[in-house]
């Protein structure tokens, strides 16, 4: 018989199909799992899928006490309380780098789209004021990349996929992390320094204690009226009042997102703002990363239904 997998979070199935013709599926759908399934059979559950924004912490866990494996679907691992998984000794793992290169590319896609105004632009020839000759103040031209200086905060996979991406562009590249990495690229001694220097603003940061609302008032303040933010990290590491009062009183020039504290986002202040552009949060949503994360989570789940470690373990646990 196959190994019994729990499926924590709500995913459509598609993206389980390759899982499930490995091991035997138990779909939560995204509902708390003793909603779902009886004590009995919560009971047997050694491996679960999760993702990794999901809040899932230790009294979850005691729900099945023979859990000994978490597997994340993608990079994040956010909401998985990891001090929780340790003590119960649960190995915690991850799909690292798996969807890079896609987030990168949307990153850059963003810095583009709000840089060059490009909603304005598409709605400029939509509403036919193009070709009628209506001035438009959204029109007017925009600095262009080259000498443009980009600062990527956060120089792990994702990091550095967007500072190779963004230098193409003739742009001037500097960074700021918790450590000075190998790269050529400047290196800022903080990101209140970061802030200061670059015109676009890159967030490339797990989510975490030390990086929630590392992105405030004063970051956006030192940002200054003519930069730019551009996050496809967590909406947690921006703080979205900050941002949205930033953006009314134009003290920033726009931003690009990918994700934010509450999502799914509602139409709201943030979304009426015609320097922003929203997508909803589909930087690694491609069809290439979404095999490479699957091969991820297969290759944790046989490692650990085989007696071995996860492959693919999250850093530190």
């Amino acid at each position: 018989m196959p190994d019994k997998v729990l499926i924590y979070s709500r995913f459509p199935k598609a993206m389980m199909a390759r899982i499930g013709q490995r091991f035997e599926l138990m779909d939560a759908a995204g509902k708390p799992p003793h909603e779902v399934f009886t004590a009995e059979q919560l009971s047997g559950v050694r491996a679960m899928i999760t993702a990794g924004s999901t809040p899932l912490g230790g009294a979850m866990m005691d729900k099945m006490p023979a859990l000994r494996a978490i597997v994340c679907y993608g990079t994040g691992y956010d909401g998985v309380d990891l001090a929780a998984a340790a003590q119960r000794k649960i190995a915690v793992g991850h799909s690292p780098a798996a969807n890079a290169a896609a987030v990168a590319d949307l990153a850059v896609t963003l810095m583009l789209a709000v840089t060059r105004r490009l909603l304005p632009a598409d709605q400029y020839v939509r509403s036919g004021n193009w070709s009628a000759a209506k001035p438009s103040p959204l029109m007017r031209p925009q600095p262009g990349n080259p000498g443009r200086r980009v600062g990527v905060y956060g120089m792990g996979e994702i990091g550095r996929k967007i500072a190779s991406r963004a230098a193409a562009f003739e742009t001037e590249v500097g960074y700021f992390s918790r450590s000075r990495h190998d790269v050529p690229y400047q290196y800022l001694p903080s990101l209140e320094a970061l802030a200061e220097w670059c015109g676009v603003l890159m967030i490339a940061v797990r989510a975490g204690a030390d990086t929630h609302h590392a992105i405030d008032a004063s970051i956006l303040r030192k940002l200054g009226k003519d930069g730019y933010v551009v996050n496809i990290s967590r909406g947690s590491v921006i703080d979205q009042q900050a941002l949205v009062a930033a953006l009314a009183e134009e003290s920033i020039a726009g931003a690009g997102l990918d994700v934010y504290e509450m999502e799914p986002h509602p139409p709201d202040a943030l979304t009426a703002f015609p320097n922003v552009v929203l997508t909803p949060h589909v930087g690694g949503h491609t069809l290439e990363s979404h095999v490479a994360m699957q091969n991820c989570v297969i290759a944790n789940l046989e490692a650990f239904f085989a007696g071995n470690p996860l492959p693919h373990t999250v850093r530190g646990t």
